[in-house]
């Protein structure tokens, strides 16, 4: 069994905000690792360096060093207001956003009626609120480390509010076996320990159940093109980038059978402006101010080209749908 994610294998000084950097893949344990990226991290005044390192043997990228629990909660707590960490969110039209939700709702139509459904990293629950539109008589629940679900819940948008993480004991017993489908959407590559998380994921499954997870894909060739400005690479929380072979085989490790895969539905149309936006965090604050014209004209660009692009190698993204073992 590979090690976990979570146990580094040279412990080195403590650092309260950093944990000591791993010699080997936490994926697959090899040892042949090198730089995939290093860079400083946007919008910040003393900037870190944030290497990401690659492994040889299966392709796993990962954070190294990466950031504590305390060290990401101080980073996010600190950050500046506009800062990239929140593009994603602020890039993409509130329209655009439910449209995406919603398909990705309708991809689990053909395959079941679920009676019950977790999002998990739900934050204010807008998916749930928007797939109730396709399922109007499933009961969706959501899941996350912040007090956000519980003001979801307060709004009416879930049933029920879990706050905490899926790995948590107390967390994943309360949830065993209790849904026809979870939900991760863009979340997994935030979990210190990927694979545990998806463990987690099927023990909240019944028997038959269907994991949807989306995730960015490491092998876009807008990782290649853009570098250190590409979203995923730039984002100090994005502490894994799994690719699709690594996802579909842990699955199929699991019993699980892989029902669909999908890059199209997946992409995210915001590289260019979401690169241009943490090119920009590094320039000085006059220069940002007088940018939203640029950065306009590179969401447009985005936008134009996704149903070009989305059916090619720049797809920055992929979906998976696998069923578990009844």
């Amino acid at each position: 069994m590979p090690p976990s994610p979570s146990t580094p294998s040279a412990p080195q000084a403590a650092d309260p905000l950093y944990e000591p950097r791993r010699e080997d893949c936490p994926w697959c344990g090899s040892g042949r690792l090198r730089t995939r990226r290093r860079g400083s991290d946007p919008g910040r005044r003393d900037p870190g360096s944030l290497a990401l390192d690659e492994c040889g043997d299966c392709g796993h990228a990962f954070r190294n060093p990466r950031l504590t629990t305390q060290g990401l909660a101080l980073r996010l707590r600190d950050l500046p207001e506009g800062h990239p960490e929140d593009f994603a969110e602020r890039l993409l039209r509130a329209g655009e956003v439910r449209r995406r939700h919603r398909a990705a709702a309708r991809a689990v139509l053909p395959l079941c009626e679920p009676e019950s459904w977790l999002d998990i990293g739900t934050g204010y629950a807008r998916f749930p609120e928007t797939a109730k539109e396709v399922f109007a008589y499933t009961s969706f629940d959501g899941l996350d480390p912040t007090g956000r679900v519980e003001e979801a819940r307060l709004a009416g948008r879930v049933e029920e509010a879990h706050r905490g993480r899926l790995t948590d004991p107390g967390v994943r017993a309360r949830l065993h076996s209790r849904y026809d489908v979870v939900s991760m959407f863009h979340h997994l590559e935030h979990a210190p320990d990927p694979r545990a998380e998806l463990h987690a994921a099927l023990g909240a499954l019944r028997p038959g159940g269907h994991l949807l997870v989306d995730v960015p894909d490491p092998h876009s060739a807008f990782a290649t093109l853009l570098g250190p400005w590409w979203p995923p690479h730039g984002r100090p929380s994005h502490l894994h980038l799994m690719p699709l072979d690594n996802l579909h085989a842990e699955l199929k490790t699991q019993g699980c059978t892989i029902v669909t895969t999908d890059r199209r539905a997946a992409h995210l149309p915001y590289d260019l402006s979401a690169a241009l936006f943490l090119a920009l965090a590094h320039t000085h604050r006059a220069v940002r101010t007088t940018a939203a014209p640029a950065l306009a004209a590179a969401a447009a660009l985005d936008r134009s080209l996704a149903p070009l692009l989305r059916r090619t190698r720049f797809s920055n993204a992929y979906r998976v749908i696998a069923r578990k073992p009844a």
